[in-house]
């Protein structure tokens, strides 16, 4: 059972479940509100120490400080200022100066919207909590009292109404339902059984995050030993998220100081149905900051052929807390059991555009991070009134090719959403995602919001290929799309996977990843190899257009108009 509110590592998880607060009085006498109280303090003992010593000279430690303050609040909700001194002159400290109180407040609140804050919501709860309200509500009318017992705290030191009032998201960021549901589970997995299941999600965009690391760096391995066979979960500290990746049922638990990276998985993959996995066994299993005593980075994953699943692991450090090593490790799980099954997985984005003379063309752009994919979608959208008449989105980042029973070849995605770098694209892209964006580092290089691009059905349905473009974001050409008529040519092209590294990774200069694609195929690269020739070849009899995009991305002074140059030729191809 979750505790009623816990605080770490700037995060802060509110049980409405254990503890809901309806009224200024249950706010103000939580734990919840003195934890919060506590870590401020220490905060200004570091950071404003003027402010600090002005305070704390009037009491004998930082506890009675804490106390003295929530005390003061309890009084200001229910006495004016003058009522306050005449019960006791003790709180005195306070009111010698209003606009210094009012400034301290004022740092609170600010110190509070500051905290990644998470509401969870048990379901069939019978305790003291939320009961009868209902999950879309509850976190409403938590932000309306915070939000009210700010204000009246600071109207009644000053005497009198504020003229200007400011609607800020004053309760949780984001709320999570969680039940408790029985899956199909191995023996040796008994030890995550009692970890609840996220059921549904809200959140109030743009949910802003700041993490300890904001690039990836490196492969993941495969292990040959299972990182968590018998290890023992405790439901205090871990969340599970139910998700398709592709056509994968996946089970992704994530520690409570990784909240943000585990919640980030709302608006890029699809959150799976009970009914999906009640009584089921998952494709994959990955276990996301598990505390194993390391300093170091651990990341790797593990083919379990007697229950027929791929475990993902990634240990407790720093260098862990980015949103890449969540998402890519995720695929490369993914990617490795489709190429099992015949299935061959492409880094790239897709689209299906239908355009204004009729024409409809099914086009995907091949590239590793940072060679254009997503670039030259936006690209595309930017070009929507002068060639198209609709854009479909089938994947922005992984996909895979599968071969249908007919023989034909299509292509499926494996997200619902993007992780986008926001600095190459145009400075209105991130605006226009503010209703819908969970961002992260957004002041940072190589900042990223993750954003729903598309609906499950839409990247599940399969779809024939007419275009198959490899990114080259380093060449200049005065030709922007290449068609190659010799297949070997192109199979070296596309195998060599060479790009010029824009700061996504830790990797620079000119550098190169099998089949520019280091989830999966790198691992697995002699079954990559048999994949890709079947593959292109099959393509080839098909008539698909098989060739290079220079979206020139990487080049100086080209990052936006490279990608938007390649994509209206490609368009005047299509045209013809």
């Amino acid at each position: 059972m979750l505790k009623e509110f816990t605080l770490n590592e700037g995060k802060a998880i509110i049980n409405f479940s254990e503890k809901f607060c309806d009224t200024r009085q249950k706010l103000l006498n939580s734990y919840g509100f003195r934890r919060v109280v506590e870590v401020f303090i220490q905060k200004l003992k570091k950071d404003e120490q003027i402010v600090y010593n002005h305070y704390i000279s009037a009491f004998n430690n930082d506890e009675e400080f804490g106390s003295s303050l929530i005390e003061v609040f309890k009084w200001l909700a229910v006495c004016n200022a003058d009522e306050i001194l005449n019960v006791n002159n003790k709180y005195k400290v306070y009111f010698d100066d209003r606009d210094s109180f009012i400034e301290l407040i004022d740092s609170l609140f600010a110190f509070w919207r500051r905290l990644e804050r998470f509401a969870v919501v048990q379901n069939r709860t019978v305790s003291e909590g939320l009961q009868n309200v209902r999950f879309t509500q509850s976190n409403t009318l938590f932000g309306e009292l915070v939000m009210t017992t700010y204000r009246r705290t600071i109207e009644t030191i000053k005497g009198s109404k504020q003229n200007v009032y400011r609607e800020f998201i004053a309760g949780a960021n984001a709320g999570l339902m969680i039940s408790h549901i029985n899956w199909n589970c191995p023996l040796e997995y008994n030890g995550l059984v009692n970890i609840p299941f996220t059921t549904k999600v809200i959140f109030t965009p743009p949910f802003i995050t700041y993490t300890k690391c904001n690039k990836r760096d490196g492969i993941f391995h495969e292990h040959t030993n299972n990182p968590i066979e018998n290890i023992v979960l405790n439901e205090d500290e871990w969340f599970l998220f139910p998700i398709w990746v592709g056509s994968m049922l996946t089970f992704v638990y994530f520690h409570t100081d990784y909240m943000d990276q585990g919640f980030g998985l709302a608006n890029l993959f699809e959150i799976a149905q009970e009914n999906d996995y009640t009584g089921k066994r998952p494709d994959i299993i990955y276990i996301f900051g598990y505390p194993d005593g390391y300093d170091e980075k651990r990341t790797f994953y593990y083919k379990d052929k007697k229950n027929g699943m791929l475990i993902g692991y990634a240990n407790h450090c720093d260098e862990v807390d980015y949103f890449g090593y969540m998402k890519k490790m995720l695929l490369t799980l993914h990617n490795v059991k489709q190429m099992d099954e015949g299935c061959l997985p492409i880094h790239g984005a897709m689209v299906n555009i239908q355009l204004k003379n009729g024409t409809e063309s099914n086009i995907i752009i091949m590239g590793d991070s940072g060679a254009g994919k997503s670039e030259s979608l936006e690209a595309f959208r930017t070009l929507n009134e002068t060639y198209i008449r609709h854009m479909r989105v089938i994947f922005d980042d992984m996909g895979f090719l599968k071969k249908e029973a007919d023989g034909k070849i299509k292509a499926y995605g494996t997200e619902i959403g993007a992780f986008v770098r926001i600095d190459d694209l145009e400075p209105a892209y991130a605006y226009e995602q503010l209703d819908w964006g969970i961002y992260s580092n957004p002041d940072k290089v190589n900042a990223r919001v993750t954003i729903p691009i598309s609906t499950y059905e839409v990247i599940s349905r399969g779809y024939p290929v007419d275009y198959f473009l490899y990114a080259n974001n380093y060449t200049e050409s005065a030709e922007k799309i290449h068609i190659y008529d010799n297949l070997d040519d192109a199979i070296k092209v596309f195998e060599q996977g060479a790009r010029k590294a824009k700061g996504t990774t830790t990797e620079t200069g000119l550098v190169t990843s099998y089949f520019a694609n280091p989830f999966g195929p790198v691992q697995e690269r002699p079954l990559a190899e048999k994949l890709v020739r079947q593959y292109f070849t099959e393509m080839r009899k098909e008539d698909v257009k098989i060739g290079e995009i220079y979206t020139e991305l990487a080049v100086d002074g080209k990052t936006h108009e490279g990608p938007r140059q390649a994509a209206e030729e490609l368009f005047k191809i299509i045209n013809k």
